[in-house]
């Protein structure tokens, strides 16, 4: 088999499909790799490495997707790379379908059998392979270094002759795997951490960091399926609303994780909420891309609101390609190993698998994933 590794052409995009690790790895599977020229400059991997590492170097995307049965990519394929892969080739990367339904039927009409790597189900075997948790993981910590290079401020309490430094405050909105780092990293700075989620669950896990746990009290859960949290009734989001304004008026620094699979992502700092901040105030809104949990918020871009600076950085884990581009690549290793058939060298995909049926977005020419099969929505 012939896997092939493009180099990513979407503004901004850093990280690499491939490690020099994965490409020995998987070499030893029996499988030829062949990586686009470049493809690993953002993250610090040159040419010379993969090929060090077993891997061919392609002159062009079109030299290295030609007849390849596997691609691996970061971020979905143009329209013109998806012109270059043969028909019956497997694609695994980054797709977001939500925000772009009609490409599905770009990937159907070239029998093109694409996973979304991102709808990874949340299941003990698929740890290894859950690229949401590995990216979302150093996003929470670049998160807080980047509030804290834009904090006039310092962040631990610090005693001197001159006096004293009082502590920053810092708050996280959100406790998935990204708030969980950010709170971790905060506290390793010196900061005073508290936290809010809709699930409860989530106290227990803010408290063992060192941090404090601020949530509506209500028998309300926002517990969905796969540990992700689920939208919330009116009532609660108005006493939540309550809750945050009386609390975030005391806060340095905001950092904002919240999303919801499929939607837009839930308004939890509005404009009054950021006036009552204080003058010199940070916040970061890590779901800028699904719409942010601020309204203020401006994707890739770094703005000030009210006296208040609000960080919209889109691609937080591509800011540290190196370690997001090798976290990745052991996904997709870990993802394609159990495929191959060690005898034969060859795919042997059990379609009825849950980790198969939870990512497979197209297959034999049609969408087949429940999500955007027409009649299943």
């Amino acid at each position: 088999m012939k896997l092939a590794i493009p180099k990513e052409r979407l503004d901004g995009e850093t990280r690499v499909a491939a490690s020099p690790e994965t490409v020995k790895k998987l070499s030893a599977l029996g499988i030829d790799i062949v990586v686009e020229t470049g493809a690993g400059e953002h993250a610090s991997i040159a040419d010379a490495v993969y090929q060090e590492a077993g891997a061919a170097i392609a002159s062009s995307a079109a030299e290295a997707l030609k007849d390849a049965d596997l691609v691996f990519k970061v971020r979905a394929p143009s329209d013109e790379e998806i012109g270059m892969m043969k028909r019956g080739a497997m694609l695994a990367a980054i797709l977001s379908p939500w925000d772009d339904k009609p490409r599905l039927q770009k990937y159907a009409a070239a029998g093109i059998n694409a996973f979304a790597m991102e709808f990874m189900p949340r299941i003990t075997r698929a740890q290894s392979m859950d690229v949401l948790s590995s990216q979302s993981n150093l996003a929470g910590y670049k998160a807080v270094i980047n509030a804290a290079a834009a904090f006039t401020r310092a962040m631990p309490m610090m005693m001197t002759a001159a006096g004293t430094i009082a502590p920053a405050r810092v708050f996280i909105m959100g406790v998935g795997v990204a708030g969980l780092q950010a709170i971790a990293t905060a506290k390793r700075l010196g900061a005073i951490v508290s936290a809010t989620d809709v699930r409860s669950a989530t106290k227990e896990q803010v408290q063992s960091l060192g941090g404090t746990f601020i949530m509506v009290e209500s028998e309300e859960s926002g517990d969905a399926a796969g540990g992700y949290a689920k939208e919330m009734s009116d009532e609660y989001k108005r006493a939540q609303a309550a809750l945050v304004a009386e609390h975030i008026k005391k806060q340095d620094i905001v950092i904002t994780t919240a999303l919801i699979p499929g939607r837009p992502a839930p308004e939890l700092v509005s404009e009054e909420m950021v006036k009552s901040m204080k003058p010199g105030s940070i916040l970061v809104d890590l779901a800028v891309e699904r719409g942010g949990n601020c309204p203020l918020s401006e994707a890739g871009k770094r703005v000030v609101k009210h006296g208040v600076t609000i960080i919209g950085d889109t691609n937080v884990a591509g800011q540290l390609a190196v370690d997001s581009s090798a976290l990745y690549a052991k996904n997709l290793l870990n993802f394609i190993t159990p495929l191959i058939d060690k005898e034969t060298k060859a795919l042997a995909i059990n379609w009825e698998d849950e980790i198969i049926t939870g990512t497979c977005l197209t297959r034999d020419g049609q969408v087949v994933h429940p999500s955007f099969r027409e009649g299943d929505n």
